[in-house]
């Protein structure tokens, strides 16, 4: 599904990761551990194809993202990826439906059947309630459900999350890590997240921990 090797990357000439190699595998759930500043959230988003190593090399599903430029690499990103923030990143004048659709809209697949996968998202989600509802309306755990959901529209590969529960309090980020659960279970879906919450991480299936850019643990 997934396979990094000796990825590599430096900001201002301090190495942040210094060749870290990873696989995950269809329906795993994997959580990306360690200290704040060891690299785990920029290793997150290289995975991710949001940012370019210095050198190594990505492949997501058999493909070698670095050969995708442009264009090519936003579709690759909004057809196989789906990204949950730690602060939802929702905007803020659309409705929680209307944040949920819109990267189906931007894959130019029909207005009604995005609508209709979005609402059976929500059920799932038990948000369908709130659908006509802005972002400043919806309880932290209801923005974080949305957000899930609109990673989930396109059905992508994996789900990247950074810190997904680190704005929550423990009950709304107990009920987020038992909604991965069930989606891993009940969708086959993949994740990858960075966290600090030994909960979570817990509830893996494998643990990455990153220590001064290096891998010192991958089990």
């Amino acid at each position: 599904m997934l396979e990094a090797i000796d990825i590599r990357k430096s900001y201002k000439k301090i190495e942040v990761l210094k060749g870290v190699s990873i696989a995950v595998n269809k329906s795993d759930l994997v959580c990306i551990v360690g200290a704040s500043g060891a690299g785990k959230s920029t290793l997150l988003h290289i995975i991710g194809t949001l940012e370019k190593p210095d050198s190594g090399q990505l492949r997501i599903m058999g493909t070698d993202t670095s050969l995708l430029k442009g264009n090519e690499l936003a579709k690759f990103r909004n057809k196989h990826i789906g990204f949950v923030f730690q602060f939802h990143n929702l905007l803020p004048e659309f409705t929680a439906l209307e944040n949920i659709c819109i990267p189906g809209y931007i894959q130019k697949e029909s207005k009604k059947k995005v609508i209709d996968k979005a609402m059976g998202l929500m059920e799932l989600l038990k948000i369908s309630h709130r659908k006509d509802h802005k972002p400043n309306e919806l309880s932290g755990g209801e923005q974080q459900r949305t957000a899930v959901a609109r990673a989930l529209i396109n059905s992508p590969a994996i789900i990247f999350a950074d810190e997904p529960s680190g704005n929550l309090d423990s009950n709304n980020a107990d009920s987020l890590h038992q909604l991965f659960l069930d989606l891993k279970k009940e969708l086959k879906q993949t994740f990858i997240i960075a966290t600090h919450n030994p909960s979570l991480a817990s509830m893996a299936d494998r643990i990455i921990e990153i220590k001064d850019g290096i891998v010192t643990q991958n089990q």
